[in-house]
């Protein structure tokens, strides 16, 4: 990626990053210092990700940065024997802390609310962590403590603090749901890795793992995937694994898991990049897993999945895989070459290599806070080798978006994305995707389009399933499959909206968008054709204007008229957009619609087909 186009993904990553940092946007009034001393806080903590790694955090400051309002830590000095109406006090305190994480906590015990480490004494510890198990059972919680480090001022007692994650999922829905993206070069093992994360054994070096994720027969024999396939991987409420390896079904991980991280497992090969990219803007995911193999370091499409997912704005984190294969050097030079990557001025990350358990529950926390910072795993898949670390850091992980903005979108009306459709026998047609606003509940009414003429139809939507496990209520942001009972399957397609009937979707042929042009072997000008990405849209259209210039070339800015090709789509105003075109590349935005007026949509039933 030569520098005009690092430096183009510099300018898309550069705004809209600082509104997504948590806890930072303390609104209320007397706290008026959370902000700054929010970025004071952050100094300190890229100052400290720099030091060597034998270097115990404790004599750096012995400062957190100061407990903010908002958000799910919370420091306590101790809690030893509180009183009944304390006592009561502290359990609603817990609760909005696990309200505010969406189901998790983390609880620093032995720091002052200013973030002054100050330590207890074992006993101190030791019942201020009773306390703490005897609120979380009253909430209904369950705790498990993350780690515990000791505090060296030159007191003749050790002192220690204990830093420990409380988790409840939340009574309406059966567990906690991140999406992960996995990422990475063709033959990097992000696949093998899945297989050993999600069925509990290692590999033996020639690709077993992988072969329970695969779906077509072509993959099984080249070992390559190519199509978009999902893994779970589940964590019950103590911290620990739940996954394949007790041959459990996937329904009964769902049940006893508290936190389940799906796996979007992406194609690496180039010839698939057109999959790779639906993956991404179409199932939003939490976050992507770029997996690089240590003994090819940077190759082949790494770079290009790295760029597209900054493009979309999914923060990223990095594994090195297979470091069984190579020596201690290689290992360290993959580490180099990615650092320079990540430190470019496009990149503009903090690389944070995780080399113990500790590094890996600091990192999951700072990397949900910030950002920008980038955690480095190395690990591998047949060893086994700091496979812990990696557990380690998604069961500490929190959901990004936080409980109010989800409560806001669920107030909307209801908008379902569809992103796959199957028939599945004796249950007819089912259509998988994400809800991306509003809820969705068994027999709602809903509309479905548009169609090639721009219509609607009526649908009733049958039973709803997460994760191959009937759920009642589906919320904004969660992904499931829906059954739609005899519905003609031949008015679907990829693309397609479900939204309540109220909602007069605007449908359009044509939009603008200010775009980006990242790679383009001649120049781009009216009348060329490309393949348009928006969110789950796929589909050809041609350039029907370029505002104020007659061509672009490579790195420069312009709106953009676009036409589709096949069929109107329904589209939103500020989705992002990715194009391409053999090798033409550009990333952008919708800035403007040309609605569909001429016919209203008249919505159909199913008797009356178009």
């Amino acid at each position: 990626m030569d520098a005009r186009v690092s430096e183009l993904f510099g300018s898309t990553s550069g705004h809209g990053s600082g509104g997504s940092q948590g806890p930072a946007s303390n609104h209320r009034p007397g706290n008026g210092s959370g902000v700054a001393s929010k970025k004071a806080g952050a100094k300190n903590r890229k100052a400290r990700a720099r030091f060597p790694r034998n270097f115990k955090p404790s004599n750096n400051t012995p400062y957190l940065p100061p407990e903010a309002e908002e958000g799910n830590i919370e420091y306590k000095l101790k809690l030893v024997n509180p009183t009944q109406n304390r006592f009561e006090h502290l359990a609603t305190q817990m609760k909005w802390r696990l309200q505010e994480g969406r189901g998790e906590a983390v609880y620093q015990i032995g720091v002052e609310d200013n973030g002054m480490l100050v330590g207890l004494s074992e006993e101190d510890m030791r019942a201020s962590l009773k306390t703490l198990h005897r609120l979380a059972e009253k909430v209904g919680a369950d705790i498990a403590v993350l780690r515990e480090r000791e505090v060296d001022y030159d007191a003749d007692v050790p002192r220690k603090i204990a830093e420990v994650l409380i988790r409840k999922v939340p009574d309406d829905q059966q567990f906690l749901d991140l999406r992960v993206a996995v990422l990475g070069n063709v033959d990097s093992g992000k696949s093998t890795l899945l297989g050993v994360l999600t069925q509990g054994e290692l590999d033996n070096g020639r690709g077993r793992a992988r072969l329970n994720l695969f779906r077509h027969l072509h993959e099984i024999q080249t070992g390559r995937t190519s199509s978009i396939s999902f893994e779970i991987l589940g964590f019950n409420s103590k911290g620990e694994v739940v996954n394949y390896s007790e041959s459990r079904t996937a329904e009964e991980i769902c049940e006893s898991a508290s936190k389940m991280i799906t796996f979007i497992d992406l194609a690496g090969h180039h010839k698939y990049l057109k999959t790779t990219i639906f993956g991404l803007t179409s199932y939003c995911p939490d976050f992507a897993m770029l997996v690089v193999s240590a003994n090819t370091g940077i190759a082949g499409t790494t770079r290009e999945h790295l760029g597209i997912a900054m493009a979309l704005k999914v923060p990223i984190f990095i594994v090195i895989s297979k470091v069984d294969l190579c020596t201690r050097a290689t290992v360290e030079r993959t580490l180099r070459q990615l650092e320079r990557v990540l430190k470019q001025p496009g990149c503009n990350k903090v690389p944070m290599v995780v080399s113990s358990t500790d590094d890996a529950v600091t990192a999951a926390q700072q990397f949900a806070q910030s950002p920008n910072i980038t955690p480095i795993f190395t690990l591998s898949s047949v060893t086994g080798e700091s496979l812990d670390m990696l557990k380690v850091f998604f069961n500490i992980i929190p959901p990004l978006s936080n409980s109010k903005e989800q409560e806001e979108l669920m107030q909307q009306l209801t908008e379902f994305q569809v992103d796959e459709i199957y028939t599945v026998p004796e249950v007819g047609t089912v259509v998988g995707g994400t809800l991306y606003s509003g809820i969705c509940r068994e027999g709602d009414h809903l509309v479905v389009g548009p169609t090639e003429l721009g219509q609607f139809h009526k649908l009733t939507v049958g039973s709803i399933q997460r994760n191959r496990s009937a759920c009642r209520v589906l919320r904004a942001g969660q992904a499931a499959t829906l059954a739609l009972g005899n519905f003609d399957r031949s008015l679907l397609r990829k693309g397609m909206v479900m939204v309540s009937p109220e909602m007069d979707p605007t449908i359009c042929w044509m939009f603008e968008a200010e775009i980006v042009l990242l790679f383009h072997a001649k120049t781009f000008h009216k009348g060329f054709q490309v393949t348009v990405h928006i969110g789950n849209v796929r589909q050809t259209a041609t350039v029907e204007a370029v505002y104020g210039k007659e061509e672009l070339r490579t790195g420069e800015k312009a709106v953009v008229l676009f036409k589709f090709i096949k069929h109107p789509e329904y589209l939103k105003v500020g989705a992002k957009v990715l194009f391409r075109e053999g090798v033409t590349k550009g990333i952008g935005h919708v800035t403007n619609l040309q609605a569909i007026s001429h016919h209203h949509h008249h919505f159909q039933g199913q008797d009356e087909k178009a």
